[in-house]
């Protein structure tokens, strides 16, 4: 039997550095010992009593490394536990703990030390092991010390903070930064600056099995193209991948990284291998095995590299993580006066509303340095205010004057029922029948109908006018889609039923070439049945836009009308783009704060809220780019209990520079708008350019119609093609001018949108000036009183040509402004396109003021 346990020791354990008849003396000497499952076998600085070896069993050996740190390995059968500690007389070096039931072979400490004195090759032998082991030692300790100081500058210490907050991006954040640490595949981790991204991929390391292994971090922009310090050279140097081993390595910005290695960061990423780098001339050696775990962090999307990575954490912007805005703000207060030894102040919740408002662009970096400087600001206070906490505005909100704040009154009759129900119901509702009454049986003419003469008069060079000021607040009162809302009430209760969601992404499509087909449909009908001058066609006008409003509004639900369908309303829409007010909402209150959404959806009212229907057009007021999506009625005001939405004064048209979405019906309606000018005053282009066309027949006078709408669209069309034809040129190096490549047309054409206001607007200044005065003569001869002594205010012809023409310069002049603005690009590579406007401007002062 000792033979046996003797031929195990020599083969199974490191006592097999001994002679034979040594392991046999050794082996009759040893006794079986079983320890159960928990138990430990030695303890760390005690005297040792026995030698154990296991035989069978599992258990884990602790060592200490530091004051309170322990360092675990598993033990596998054979291995020999306290020898070292017999042969240098020391106490137990290690803790031993069995994992399961385990068999041990073991010798008292007293008979081993009568074995060595019996027999000196034990002491020769372990001698021998440990000089083995030191040697070792030291080529491991050399080889550290060289991998350290290559490391060094690159490592990361530990992560800086967890993620902070229990917003659902949080939550998020933290799911996917513990899926990630689980496994061992790439990362990609993409977000805007100062979101701390290498504070998250650093979360993943230390989560995850390798945290003890090194992690470190490169610049991307700082790597030479060959890739020498990650990979190595053949000859020379490791690289870090080499030195890293099963570390974590972190290539920050990657979007910098040197296009030259993109394609060996992808064969990293795909195969785990690499291959370092040669000299020219030098066979390239075969590739070699990486164990390093890589994690990439971008500010931009990576195409290439986002296919190859296993997982892939989009960073949430701060802007749309108020919920965890103020978490974020007392966490770097508590950490900040820890430091600093100040005392904590508390928050207050208009600073909390105050940070809301703002969209940091600069992230938590930014919010960190914000409250740093409220701290700074407020030295042992016990509150922080709203007054401490200062950034620079966002872009978008620049310029912005909040009326609803400037003048409370204004806020408090928005919030009445005044505005616009009692207004809408009490007085819109019973005149407008009243005025497609009196269109219908009242004399025909603008000089004997006082309602024709209000319609045509009045009201296109009022809202023309008020387009720039007031934007869409027309639609708060339109007539139209009243009635609709009225019928569409009367209808649910006589007919009880769910009215049809909106079609949203076919009324987006094809909403707005429907109501640009109206328009060319209204233009035709008033210029080829002189609707300007026949009363039932223009009360036939109103009835067939109210008749669309109803219709729909018995099919869908609140306003699909007048969102995708009016014609009036997307002319309203387009114009309104030029307002110097505009609705919006506080998009960090909106988000942080708002749970209900009933501005949005409509719901019982709570605090300051009112309980309303929500939206009648489904818009969120903290969602709004485009003033043509909002038509003033003040629901959202009303439903808001936390004073989130602002009727902002701004620079008028801002919008088209900043936040502005092109669409191609608009474009199209644009220029539709800008031919309508042309189409109205066909009679004069006629006689100036000596076209002869007979306007009393109707296929001739349909033709130049189409003609006339159509026509001014060529120069700017025209400008384009020469824009472009230039770029073209140059970029072939044909030319020697170069420009900047034009935008598309759809994208500058709104370049043009004051050019076709002011056109419209120096055409209606005749009628408005001449006709609108004559109101009081107009009404009485409606009923039948003509009273030539009556008072009547007509503008001198003088007066009538200076405003035309003062319209079309300033319309010109503003051309020319917004032009830049949205081209963004030096006057020499738009300069065909302020051509264009001027040659607008020109054909509109003849057949306009030269006539």
């Amino acid at each position: 039997m000792s033979t046996e346990l003797a031929n195990w020791l020599e083969s199974a354990t490191e006592l097999g550095m001994l002679p034979h008849d040594v392991l046999e003396s050794i082996a009759s000497e040893l006794e079986v010992s079983i320890v159960p499952a928990g138990c430990r076998v030695t303890v760390e600085d005690t005297p040792v009593t026995k030698l154990y070896i296991l035989v069978s069993g599992q258990a884990e050996r602790y060592r200490r490394q530091r004051a309170g740190l322990m360092w675990a390995t598993g033990l596998l059968p054979g291995a020999v536990v306290n020898l070292s500690a017999l042969q240098r007389s020391q106490l137990t070096d290690s803790r031993i703990v069995t994992l399961t039931e385990c068999q041990f072979q073991t010798i008292s400490a007293a008979k081993w030390q009568e074995l060595v004195t019996k027999y000196p090759q034990i002491t020769a032998a372990y001698a021998e092991r440990m000089a083995a082991k030191l040697a070792q030692l030291e080529g491991e300790i050399a080889y550290e010390r060289d991998r350290q100081a290559a490391l060094r500058a690159y490592l990361v210490p530990q992560a800086k903070r967890g993620i902070i907050g229990e917003s659902r991006y949080a939550i998020k954040l933290r799911q996917q930064i513990r899926t990630a640490a689980g496994d061992d595949l790439a990362v990609l981790i993409s977000g805007e600056p100062g979101l701390e991204k290498d504070n998250i991929a650093a979360l993943i390391h230390f989560g995850s099995k390798r945290r003890q292994q090194p992690i470190i971090s490169l610049k991307s922009a700082l790597i030479t193209a060959n890739g020498a310090e990650l990979f190595g050279r053949v000859g020379g140097k490791p690289g870090l991948l080499e030195w890293l081993g099963e570390g974590t390595l972190i290539l920050n910005d990657v979007q910098e990284l040197p296009p030259e290695l993109v394609p060996h960061i992808d064969r990293l990423l795909t195969t785990g291998n690499y291959t370092p780098i040669v000299r020219e001339g030098q066979i390239p050696p075969p590739t070699r095995p990486s164990n390093a775990r890589v994690i990439l962090i971008s500010e931009r999307t990576q195409p290439t590299l986002r296919k190859v990575v296993g997982h892939k954490i989009d960073v949430p912007g701060l802007r749309v993580r108020k919920a965890d805005l103020a978490a974020q703000v007392n966490y770097y207060i508590n950490i900040i006066c820890r430091q600093k030894k100040l005392p904590q102040p508390q928050l207050t919740p208009e600073a909390i509303r105050r940070l809301q408002t703002y969209d940091f662009p600069g992230n938590l970096q930014e919010l960190q340095g914000m409250v740093n400087r409220a701290l700074l600001q407020a030295p042992g206070s016990k509150l922080l205010t709203e007054e401490v906490f200062w950034a620079q505005a966002a872009k978008k909100q620049l310029f912005r004057l909040n009326l609803l704040n400037a003048y409370p009154q204004l806020r408090r009759f928005l919030n009445t029922d005044w505005y616009p129900d009692r207004i809408n119901y009490g007085f819109t509702a019973w005149v407008f029948p009243l005025v497609v009454l009196i269109l219908f049986i009242a004399p025909q003419d603008r000089q004997h109908n006082f309602a024709l003469n209000l319609f045509w008069a009045w009201w296109w060079p009022l809202i023309l006018i008020l387009f720039p000021i007031i934007g869409r607040l027309w639609c708060a009162f339109c007539p139209f889609m009243i009635y609709g809302e009225i019928v569409q009430k009367l209808s649910l209760k006589v007919f009880p039923r769910t009215l049809k969601k909106w079609p949203r992404e076919t009324a987006q499509k094809w909403g707005g070439w429907f109501l640009f087909g109206l328009f060319v449909l209204i233009f035709l009908w008033e210029e080829l049945w002189h609707l300007e001058d026949t009363a039932y066609l223009s009360s036939w006008l109103l009835l067939l836009i109210t008749a669309g409003a109803v219709i729909f509004s018995l099919i869908f639900e609140r306003r699909f009308w007048c969102r995708y369908l009016c014609p009036i309303g997307g002319m309203n829409g387009l114009f309104a783009k030029l307002s110097i007010v505009e609705l919006r909402a506080q998009q960090g209150t909106c988000a942080a704060e708002c749970t209900t959404y009933h501005c949005y959806k409509g719901g019982a009212g709570f605090g300051e809220g009112q309980t309303t229907n929500g939206c009648p057009i489904y818009s969120h007021p903290a969602q709004l780019t485009d003033n043509k999506d909002c038509v003033l009625c003040m629901t959202c005001l009303k439903a808001c209990p936390h004073r989130s939405v602002e009727l902002n004064l701004r620079p008028p048209g801002i919008e088209l520079w900043t936040t502005h979405i092109p669409h191609a019906y608009e474009v199209a309606l644009l220029f539709l708008l800008l031919g309508g000018v042309y189409l109205h005053r066909l009679p004069e282009l006629n006689n100036l350019l000596d076209l002869q066309v007979d306007l009393t027949q109707f296929f001739p006078h349909l033709g130049l119609s189409i003609a006339a709408m159509l026509l001014p669209t060529l120069i700017p069309a025209i400008a384009y093609g020469i824009t472009q034809g230039i770029y073209n040129l140059g970029k072939l190096e044909f030319i020697s001018i170069k420009i900047c490549k034009p935008q598309s047309f759809i994208d500058s054409a709104y370049g043009y949108l004051p050019l076709v206001l002011g056109g419209n607007l120096a055409h209606y200044f005749k009628l408005g000036l001449e006709e609108g005065g004559q109101i009081i003569p107009v009404t009485f001869a409606t009923f039948g009183q003509i009273n030539d002594n009556l008072p009547s205010f007509i503008a001198h012809p003088a007066v009538i040509i200076f405003l035309q023409g003062t319209t079309l310069i300033i319309a010109l002049l503003l051309t020319f402004f917004l032009t830049q603005k949205i081209a963004k690009r030096p006057i020499r590579s738009i300069l065909p396109q302020h051509l264009a406007s001027i040659c607008l401007i020109v054909t509109l002062w003849i057949s306009i003021v030269g006539n």
